[in-house]
């Protein structure tokens, strides 16, 4: 093997890092070229109201800490957000303080690696339809359930970013005209009915106006709604308890509601379900399978997508990122080559003096600091010069 292919060898070989950051967490981890994660770490996602410079030292730390320990290739950002068609800016996140936000221009400065950056439902699903629950999968719709909503998809086998590259945002499309307020400044969207957020703050509502069959969720909170999260809910659930079951029979309900739309617009063959919400598994999902079957246009007269869970869990997303940081450096590395090539077939241009004889340069200095020219031919002492090649 010459050295140049030991070299891409060796370089496809090398692991990448993945950085997740959510509304609550950013979540870092290094990645082999399987998918596999070699070492992880996670911090808490700054305030809102702090700026987009703290959201970014906090990649540079987690992205030192990893570096230190392993010889990384690039790294991957999935980013809770629109993304640009370039995949550079984060043009508006609704959790964090980005707007237009040069991040991976502002985070490559910060660290010295390629850094590559897209929506983080977008990696999310990158990695089901590589590592997961979609493999095989041509035509794929995620949906990601976590403190909002995030959504991807995969049409005929390539990750579909739309025109300006903000495709997928699922949890802002409107549901309920006039509903609850969004943090995107809207009312009714997707989100606030079928998301993490949703869960918690129902059985806070529950709590607060002592309803009796919450006393499951009041005495395990002991008393204190604020102390209520989503895993204490799920792990109600999962113990049976009637108001737990309730609350995400009502999610599941409203994400089949929007699983309905999502099928009318884009026909996938299959619904991938993650975010943390999707732990609880058909407890949320046969709800949502059932709303699906009674709303879908045209049912009984075409076939149904699948719903399944992600197989990745809260790991897709990071896992995602840093394969498409790889991919994404391959193809740069390709394009090079491409251009490398190209150039040595080209023909070399030869130059022609006013006569439109050949001239050569030669190594010959005038005085100045160019090269002197000379005419192919005979020379005053009868010896010929070479013409240019």
């Amino acid at each position: 093997m010459s050295p140049t292919r030991t070299r891409v060898a060796r370089l496809a070989l090398r692991p990448t890092i993945g950085i997740d950051i959510g509304g609550t967490k950013v979540a870092a981890g290094v990645v082999d070229p399987e998918g596999t994660i070699i070492e992880r770490t996670r911090r808490e996602t700054p305030s809102k109201s702090k700026s987009p410079r703290v959201v970014e030292d906090t990649i540079a730390d987690v992205v030192a800490e990893l570096g230190a320990r392993h010889h990384v290739l690039a790294v991957g950002i999935g980013a809770a957000g629109f993304v640009d068609g370039t995949q550079s800016s984060v043009l508006f996140a609704p959790h964090l303080a980005w707007r237009n936000e040069p991040l991976r221009d502002a985070v490559q400065r910060r660290i010295g690696l390629p850094v590559v950056v897209d929506n983080d439902a977008n990696a999310a699903l990158w990695a089901e339809c590589r590592f997961g629950a979609a493999q095989g999968e041509s035509h794929v719709v995620c949906v990601n359930l976590g403190t909002g909503i995030g959504g991807g998809v995969v049409l005929d086998g390539v990750l579909h970013r739309g025109r300006f590259g903000v495709a997928g945002e699922f949890g802002h499309m409107v549901v309920v005209p006039g509903g609850h307020r969004c943090e995107c400044g809207n009312r009714g969207c997707w989100e606030q009915y079928a998301s993490g957020n949703v869960l918690v703050r129902e059985a806070r509502e529950l709590v607060l106006n002592g309803s009796p069959v919450a006393y499951r969720i009041a005495e395990t909170c002991q008393g204190d709604p604020s102390r209520i999260t989503g895993p204490m809910i799920s792990a109600l659930a999962a113990q049976g308890d009637p108001a737990a079951l309730e609350l995400l029979e009502d999610i599941g309900h409203w994400l089949g509601v929007g699983l309905a739309n999502l099928a009318a617009a884009f026909d996938p063959g299959l619904f991938v379900i993650g975010g943390g919400v999707s732990d609880v598994g058909d407890l949320l999902l046969d709800p949502a399978r059932t709303t699906l079957r009674r709303t879908l246009t045209g049912r009984g007269f075409r076939p149904e997508a699948k719903v399944v869970r992600a197989a990745l869990g809260n790991d897709a997303g990071l896992i995602g990122a840093a394969d498409l940081a790889r991919r994404e450096r391959a193809r740069r590395r390709r394009d090079r080559a491409k251009l490398v090539t190209t150039r040595l077939l080209l023909p070399r241009r030869r130059e022609l003096t006013g006569n439109g004889t050949p001239i050569r340069r030669s190594a010959r200095r005038t005085g100045g600091t160019g090269t002197a020219i000379e005419p192919a031919g005979r020379r005053a002492n009868g010896t010929w010069r070479r013409s240019a090649p």
